[in-house]
Formats: C-alpha cells, sequence, structure tokens
C-alpha cells in the first residue's frame, strides 16, 4: 500500500532522501570491497588452494557478480521494484558475508570450500538484486530536467568509494593479520558492514526516498515502458530468436570443449557475443541506430581490455603486495589487502579534477569525444603496468622491492580510470534507441562480466615459486606421527646451512584415500639419503603461506609434504590431535600465453602493458570512424 510524506527536499541544496541513499550503497560497497580485500589471501594462505585455481575462482566469481544485475533489473521492473529488490538483496548479501565468516572459522576443516562456495552464491545472486537498482532510484527524487541531478551522482558517487576506501583498511586490520585463523573477523565485518546498510535503508526509506511530489520511490513495480508513438514495436520473430540461441550453444560447445574455459566462463563468453547479436540483427533497426549500436559494441569490446587489466587489483596484484612488495613502513608491516584503498582515495582526490578539466576543454570546444578518452585511460592502463614491469626487471625472485612502484602503479591506473569509466554509461545512454536501452545497457554490464572473467585467466599466469599440489586433511598413525617428529626437527628451529639452504630428510611416503581425505598409511625413511636441501628463498614462501606447520620431510627431488597438528576438541570435551598435510612442488612448471612462456613477473607485467597498449592504439585510429558512425553525438 503507497503511502506519502512530507517532501524533505529544498530546491536550494539536495534531498535528505540522497543522503539515505549515499549511506545505503556506501555500506554495501565496504562490504562487498572488505570481502574482496580478503578473498584471494583467504583461499591461499587459509584453504591453502594454489594461485591459479584461487585466480580461476576470483575471476568466476567477479564475472557472474555482474552478470546478475540483468536479473535483478528485470526482476524489479516487472514483479518488485526496486525497494523490495534492494531489501532482499541485501538480505543475500549479509548472509552471504556471513557464510564466509563461517568458512573462515572452519578454514582447517574439509567443509570450509563448501561453506565458502554457499557464501559466493548468496553474494552473487543478492547484488544482482541490490546493484541495479539503488543508483536508479537517485534522479527519480529530482523533478523532471532539475540540474542539481548531476551534482547528486557525484555525491552518490563519493559514497561508493568512500566505501571502496574504508573497506580494504577495516577489513584487512581485523581479518590479513598474518594468521589465517583472522580472515573470518574481515568476513564478519564485511558481514555487519551489509546488515548496517539494510537497517539504515528500511528505517528511513518510507520517510526519505520519495518524489518531489511526497510519492514513495521505487515501492511499485516499473513495468510500464516509455514508448515513442512513432515507433512501431514489430512482433517478436521466433525464428530470429531461436537462430541466435543456436549461436549460443555453437559458442558455448565451442569455449568449453575446445578452447577449455569452464563452464562459467564459456557462459560468460558465449552470452557476451550472441546477445548483441541477436540484437543488432532486429528489422525494425534504422541504419543510423545499427551504426550508432555498432560504436557501443566496438567500444564494449576496447572496455573488455581495460577491466580484465584494471582488475588485477584483487588478483594478481595482491599476490604482489603479500610476496614481493616490501610493506615495511615506520617500523610496522602495512597488510597486502590495504593497497586496494589507493584506488579509492586517488579516485576522490582526482575526480574533481578531471571534471574541471573536462570543463574547460569543453567551455574551448577541445574536450575529446568518447572514443578519444577511451583510448587514452588504455594508454594510462598500459604506463602503470610499464612502471611496475620496469620496478621487477632483473631481480631475483626473493627481494622485495619498495611499494612505492605498487601506489604508482595503482595511481595511474585510477588516472586511466577517470577517463574511461564514468563516459561509458553516459554514451550508451545516449547512443541506444529508447526501445533497446535497457538491453544494451545489459550488453555493457556482459562485457565487464567478460573482462572480470577474463581477468581472473589473466591472473592465474602469475609465475609461481612454489605450489601445493595436494591438500587434505591426514589421519596419520600414531606410529608414523611418532617416526616423524623423531626423524625431522622442528621447522622453527631450523638453522641454514652455510649454502643457505634447509636441511630436509628424504622419505617415501604411501598415501591412501580415506572417506574424509587422504591417510599417510606409512613413512620410510632413505638410509642412501638421509637428507637433502630447500632453498631459503623457498622456505620463506612456504612458510608465508602456512607457518604453521610443524615438520616436513622431502618425499621426492621437487615435492616437500610440510604436516601441520591440529588439537581439535570432541564432543566429551577432550582433546584429539588431527594433522593437516600439504604436498608442495618446489619446481612448478611455469605458465604460458599465446606461446609466451611466463617466466617471470616482468614477462607478467609485459603482457598487461602490449595487451592495453595495443588496444589503446587500434582504438585511438578507430576514433575517428567511429565518431563518423555515431552521427553527432559526442
Amino acid at each position: 500500500m503507497s503511502s506519502t510524506a512530507t517532501v524533505p527536499s529544498t530546491t536550494n541544496g539536495h534531498p535528505k532522501g540522497l543522503y539515505v541513499l549515499f549511506v545505503t550503497e556506501m555500506w554495501e560497497r565496504f562490504s562487498y570491497y572488505g570481502m574482496r580485500a580478503l578473498f584471494v589471501l583467504f583461499m591461499t594462505k587459509a584453504l591453502l588452494i594454489d594461485k591459479a585455481l584461487a585466480s580461476d575462482i576470483y575471476g568466476s566469481y567477479t564475472g557472474l557478480v555482474y552478470l546478475t544485475p540483468l536479473l535483478g533489473g528485470y526482476m524489479a521492473d516487472r514483479y518488485w521494484g526496486n525497494r523490495k529488490s534492494i531489501v532482499i538483496g541485501g538480505i543475500l548479501m549479509a548472509a552471504g558475508q556471513f557464510f564466509m565468516f563461517i568458512s573462515g572459522s572452519v578454514y582447517q576443516s574439509a567443509s570450509a570450500p563448501a561453506f565458502m562456495f554457499t557464501g559466493l552464491a548468496l553474494l552473487i545472486i543478492g547484488n544482482g538484486f541490490f546493484k541495479p537498482n539503488i543508483s536508479t532510484m537517485v534522479g527519480q527524487l529530482y523533478p523532471e530536467g532539475d540540474k542539481r541531478v548531476d551534482s547528486a551522482f557525484t555525491i552518490f558517487y563519493m559514497g561508493i568509494n568512500l566505501g571502496a576506501f574504508i573497506a580494504p583498511l577495516l577489513c584487512g586490520y581485523l581479518g590479513d593479520t598474518g594468521n589465517p585463523a583472522d580472515f573470518k573477523w574481515g568476513f564478519l565485518a564485511a558481514g555487519l558492514g551489509m546488515v548496517l546498510s539494510l537497517i539504515l535503508f528500511i528505517a528511513l526509506k518510507n520517510k526519505y526516498i520519495v518524489t518531489p511530489e511526497g510519492e514513495q520511490i521505487g515501492e511499485k513495480a516499473n513495468n510500464k515502458r516509455d514508448v515513442n508513438e512513432s515507433e512501431e514495436k514489430l512482433p517478436l520473430n521466433p525464428k530470429r530468436m531461436y537462430l541466435w540461441i543456436g549461436v549460443f550453444a555453437a559458442l558455448f560447445g565451442l569455449f568449453y570443449y575446445i578452447l577449455d574455459f569452464g563452464t562459467i566462463g564459456s557462459f560468460i563468453f558465449g552470452l557476451t557475443i550472441a546477445a548483441p547479436g541477436f540484437i543488432i540483427t532486429d528489422p525494425s533497426l534504422s541504419k543510423v541506430e545499427k551504426q550508432r549500436i555498432w560504436v557501443v559494441y566496438i567500444a564494449a569490446f576496447f572496455v573488455i581490455f581495460f577491466w580484465a587489466a584494471f582488475e588485477q587489483a584483487g588478483a594478481s596484484l595482491t599476490y604482489f603486495a603479500e610476496e614481493q612488495t616490501d610493506r615495511n613502513l615506520f617500523g610496522s608491516v602495512i597488510p597486502a589487502s590495504y593497497f586496494q584503498s589507493i584506488n579509492a582515495l586517488a579516485i576522490v582526490i582526482f575526480a574533481p579534477i578531471f571534471v574541471w578539466l573536462w570543463g574547460l576543454l569543453g567551455k574551448r570546444n577541445m574536450e575529446p569525444a568518447s572514443p578519444f578518452k577511451q583510448a587514452l585511460g588504455l594508454f594510462l592502463l598500459a604506463v602503470g603496468y610499464l612502471v611496475i614491469a620496469f620496478g621487477v626487471q632483473g631481480i631475483d625472485p626473493s627481494t622485495k622491492v619498495s611499494m612505492v612502484w605498487l601506489v604508482s602503479l595503482y595511481t595511474i591506473h585510477t588516472l586511466g580510470e577517470l577517463c574511461l569509466s564514468p563516459i561509458g554509461l553516459s554514451m550508451v545512454n545516449k547512443l541506444s534507441p529508447a526501445r533497446f536501452a535497457s538491453l544494451l545497457m545489459g550488453v555493457w554490464f556482459l562485457s565487464t562480466a567478460s573482462a572480470n572473467k577474463f581477468a581472473g585467466t589473466l591472473s592465474a599466469l602469475y609465475p609461481e615459486e612454489v605450489k601445493v599440489e595436494k591438500n587434505y586433511l591426514s589421519e596419520i598413525s600414531d606410529a608414523d606421527l611418532a617416526t616423524i617428529e623423531s626423524n625431522v626437527i622442528d621447522t622453527m628451529a631450523f638453522k641454514a646451512d652455510p649454502k643457505g639452504e634447509y636441511a630436509f630428510p628424504v622419505a617415501n611416503v604411501s598415501l591412501n584415500k580415506k572417506d574424509k581425505g587422504m591417510a599417510i598409511e606409512n613413512i620410510v625413511f632413505d638410509s642412501t639419503s638421509k637428507s637433502s636441501y630447500v632453498s631459503v628463498f623457498h622456505m620463506k614462501l612456504i612458510k608465508g603461506l602456512n607457518k604453521n606447520f610443524t615438520s616436513a620431510v622431502l618425499i621426492s627431488d621437487t615435492e616437500l609434504l610440510t604436516i601441520e597438528k591440529i588439537e581439535k576438541k570432541q564432543a566429551d570435551g577432550t582433546f584429539k590431535t588431527i594433522s593437516n598435510a600439504q604436498v608442495w612442488n618446489l619446481k612448478p612448471e611455469k605458465p604460458s600465453f599465446a606461446g609466451f612462456q611466463v617466466n617471470t613477473l616482468y614477462d607478467f607485467f609485459m603482457i598487461f602493458v602490449v595487451m592495453a597498449g595495443a588496444a589503446s592504439v587500434f582504438l585511438f585510429f578507430l576514433s575517428k570512424r567511429l565518431l563518423v558512425l555515431m552521427n553527432g553525438i559526442r
């Protein structure tokens, strides 16, 4: 039942409803970016998932986060309205964060991954209902043609970045402590942030989120479409629909069976090609409309390369911050998650400067058109990676570089984002025919989904010096545990020999599969080779990923078995000693990309230099042609 309220706005300032939406979105973004800052660290340091798989999971998660808004927007438009969708989405996301908290609480258990994936599913679906609906309510706070709308969205955007700035600092402070058991506190803080967002929205929406006439905004489904009377709506052609469904199925098969992109990647990439094809073949489109839509498609294609490189912040650049960056500052160690706040802080600092700059150039008829701005954004992205590539060139893998390199990269990338990101949605809005506006906005989100999934694929190319080959709960007999402890020196007391290496006994280990993991059946120490050596560098890496193991043995020339004893409380109050065991590959195979082997971090970062740089050059030379296809729209 609709209700009315006193209009809490003036023509001089902004409606108070704007600030309700501001804090609601701020705390929701706090929740999202707080969890994201810890996500790959949690997978690699607590669950001991190798970087390649963790990167793939991260890419699938962030890719699906940008797909589900299509579903959430549709449900809000047709059935629920914005308000109900936001509340349902918020509840699902809060539940998702609390499942992440449970996963962090039982990270040593075999059930931890199941809790994590449940949490991710709830976060993906919840975000789909929340994300597309809250921003659409901002413009409805104002009368049509109100000049305050542009500044209102600027204020709202500041709320997003304020949440993104605070989240890695607070959640990182609580969860990224070096102790895997503390990740749960960061996830709990993210969950509480989402709960606070919900409470504020539910408590204040009826009083403040109203139209200038006092009517409730977003209470009813928006299922009435405004179509110009001059635009004839043609009936849907089933043959065309079936044709493109068939194209999607064929693309899915290509990506899944031939290119081995996995189920999620194949679905996202296939849909990203088939959906635009379905739209552009609509017979009702005029020649000019088709030309403008092609500009949207071409821009969306290049945006994939931008975000695929930019979104390394949550994956490979977090690995780099954790393992290769000297994070000592004034006697304290800065958590790796903190670096993800740099982008949001730089946006708050530089966004007003860019607004002033574009305005100044506009007054002089010198402001670059949208395609040129996007080309500049890609160029700055390449420059950022070129800077950090120089920083790591020729250094030993065990050497940590100054944090100045990473700070410089994030700052330059933010300048690129300010050239590219704000004008993207505006360009889609300007170039889309009114009857296809929502679908083409969906295509834009699809390109972002593809970019995030591609980002995970690229992050998996991060060269690893050690890699977890097997990770399981083990059931070690008392006899074998005693054998290990009598032959292996506690790693905490290891002394490097003069060669700069650690001595380990060599053993043959029999592993048998059990219902809940693996069991070490037998350990026989090699009498002909009582010990072998592992480099200090490799030990530092292993201890950095799992510093809680108490003993280790070499089981081959390239494999080290580490064992961690855990005292687990039983139902009767007694404690039982169980063990976690990991087999580490000390010489993992280096990844390759397009026939190019990625042996070093320099090789890895140069992939993004070449990719973003080439995309920038191509888009720059295409820009003049795109301006022609835009038919007068800049």
